[in-house]
């Protein structure tokens, strides 16, 4: 399974007006099912993942994108021991607690979001 970049302000945006939210100790998920619209070329099975990480967290830039490098790499590592995922837009929010977390813990909580997720080939609820 490959982890695809989600990027542009109107594509995050949408993710976080139109997409559900499932919450952790250390990180929170914004989900949505689906490639992000216009995407060259359409539709590719895989997950397209972005990060945010507000000042609010800490006003350390370097706090803030370790954050994002931890729960990022335990999302790459919970993909790779699966077969296959439906195509979805992720939303990675760090919680300040990611920080300082032990990085089992992380790992933990995005397999247990990825447990919550429809699996490919079946249609996702809403």
């Amino acid at each position: 399974m490959r982890l695809y970049h989600l990027s542009g302000r109107k594509v995050c945006d949408a993710v976080v007006r139109k997409g559900r939210v499932w919450k952790g100790k250390n990180l929170i998920v914004r989900w949505m099912s689906g490639a992000p619209k216009g995407l060259k070329p359409p539709m590719k099975q895989g997950l397209y993942v972005g990060t945010l990480a507000s000042t609010k967290l800490s006003k350390k830039a370097v706090e803030r994108n370790r954050m994002r490098r931890r729960c990022r790499e335990a999302l790459r590592l919970a993909v790779r021991e699966r077969d296959s995922l439906p195509a979805i837009q992720l939303l990675l929010c760090p919680r300040a607690a990611s920080l300082h977390a032990p990085f089992a813990d992380i790992q933990r909580e995005v397999g247990m979001f990825l447990a919550t997720l429809p699996q490919a080939g079946t249609p996702a609820a809403k």
